[in-house]
């Protein structure tokens, strides 16, 4: 029997999962999406992980089909600036990870190590991962047909220009699409959903229901009274404050994060516009003072510009799926923007529960087991990101102060920082841990040594000559290229692959 599947709100989060599940659940489910023209969509968030595009592959969706319609661009990591002022680089780059990298990942990681123990060698993350050179030299990361590498990269885009796109994949896939208002959740004496109300006088039923209302969570939180768990005391950011430009004709690669007195601004590049935005924390400065420093930021002090402020609810829900009802998005919970998780999030919520849901034969029966890994995705995201502002050198606010200060840490982070600082491998801490975050100890390496966090260099340094300079670094690939078609050809040989495997 096929279930009903009734999805509330449209925005990027309501159309990716109307996709993803006409595209898993076809067998089994009817989608309708109920879209209100009353409830404007967020319209930030407008970067991605590398996840996006493996939704895009699963959706049988090409770049040429999409990056033109949303004005898209590529990104292949993100630039952070002037977070650490006192113990290096005043950047550095947290590149994606590509296959390309399995040839340097481990040099990274020896170097790291290395400098921990004392020894002055390079551990600068883009002079070791291959978007990091890529970002620094602004070239997209588009490879000819017989390239024999998997090169990941994320996109930047016009995020209302997506939903839009994906409403329309979505009706192809047979999802059908409302436009109405809901106006009551009805529920039942068994404490579920029993149907909604709409404005315009529709009584709808469904199996399931999915929360995809933003910040206000109309089923979820209000209707369901599922409690939400707040963030604050790890991370402050509760604002933000936007700021459209001109397009940038240089066509960056990359989002780039740059701190300010009490947050930071991202750049985004668009193929029409720039997308800006100041994140910061209301109880160290004003709306008006954010907006400000966000114009004298980009040299737009005294000009007439069309100006956003959005208001930020960092944490989750404590539970996702609840009763008849998952929420997705928004109304299960946000982590700032910071390494563009959002998206991510939303992604891994909708395959994990289609997974899940089919698994218990279309029953509550996993509902447990999904609401613990779900939990401990945010919460592993929640704590690398909270690790920017911890391990923060500025001295200039109380805002970088206090953050730095701030004893409010997971374990699991604790756990991760003592094993850095005690010079030990934080993947064997990650695996320990079983953590489910796709941020990997590679990516934890970026942001430790990207920050500078090492000891101070031991009084004699040999001369090592392993220094990679930006002129090495063409070479340097193209070494790495040459070395893996050299084991290609050796594992192509049926006599050396029975040895191998012998």
């Amino acid at each position: 029997m096929r279930k009903k599947v009734i999805i509330v709100g449209g925005g990027t989060a309501g159309w990716m999962t109307a996709c993803l599940m006409a595209k898993r659940l076809a067998d089994n489910v009817d989608i309708t999406v109920i879209e209100s023209p009353d409830v404007p969509t967020v319209g930030v968030g407008e970067g991605s992980t590398p996840s996006l595009r493996h939704f895009f592959a699963e959706l049988g969706i090409t770049d040429a089909d999409w990056m033109p319609r949303c004005q898209a661009t590529y990104k292949v990591g993100i630039e952070f600036t002037g977070w650490s002022p006192q113990s290096g680089p005043d950047s550095y780059r947290h590149p994606f990870i590509s296959q390309l990298d399995s040839f340097s990942e481990r040099p990274f990681q020896v170097n790291c190590q290395t400098r921990r123990l004392g020894l002055d060698v390079c551990t600068q993350p883009e002079a070791f991962l291959f978007n990091g050179y890529l970002g620094k030299a602004g070239k997209a990361p588009i490879t000819p047909a017989h390239f024999p590498f998997r090169i990941e990269y994320g996109y930047h885009f016009d995020s209302a220009l997506l939903g839009i796109f994906l409403s329309e994949h979505a009706a192809a896939l047979g999802v059908t699409r409302l436009c109405d208002t809901v106006s009551d959740v009805a529920i039942s004496s068994q404490g579920d959903i029993s149907h909604l109300e709409t404005s315009q006088h529709r009584r709808l039923q469904a199996d399931l229901f999915v929360d995809c209302t933003g910040f206000q969570s109309l089923l979820l939180q209000q209707a369901l009274g599922v409690e939400f768990e707040s963030f604050a005391d790890a991370l402050f950011n509760n604002r933000a404050v936007v700021i459209a430009t001109e397009a940038d004709p240089s066509a960056p690669v990359e989002t780039r994060s740059t701190a300010l007195k009490h947050g930071w601004a991202w750049r985004i590049p668009l193929q029409h516009r720039t997308g800006n935005g100041y994140v910061y924390s209301d109880a160290y400065t004003t709306a008006e003072q954010a907006e400000e420093e966000l114009k004298a930021h980009l040299g737009l002090t005294g000009q007439p510009v069309n100006v956003r402020h959005l208001s930020m609810k960092v944490g989750q829900v404590r539970q996702h799926w609840a009763a008849n009802c998952l929420a997705v998005g928004l109304s299960q919970g946000f982590i700032e923007p910071l390494e563009a998780t959002a998206l991510h999030l939303v992604q891994q919520t909708i395959m994990q529960f289609c997974q899940m849901w089919q698994k218990g034969n279309f029953t509550t029966a996993q509902q447990d087991n999904y609401n613990t890994l779900l939990r401990r995705q945010f919460l592993a995201v929640k704590d690398y990101i909270q690790a920017h502002y911890k391990l923060n050198t500025r001295q200039d606010t109380a805002y970088w102060r206090d953050n730095r200060n701030n004893r409010q840490l997971s374990t699991p982070l604790l756990e991760v920082l003592d094993a850095w600082y005690r010079k030990q491998d934080i993947g064997d801490v990650l695996a320990r841990q079983q953590s489910p975050s796709h941020f990997t100890s590679t990516s934890w390496l970026c942001l430790l040594a990207g920050y500078g966090i090492f000891p101070p260099p031991a009084a004699n340094q040999p001369g090592t000559g392993d220094m990679l300079s930006e002129h090495d670094l063409p070479a340097f690939f193209n070494g790495c290229l040459l070395n893996f078609q050299r084991q290609k050809d050796l594992w192509a040989d049926p006599a050396c692959a029975s040895r191998c495997h012998g």
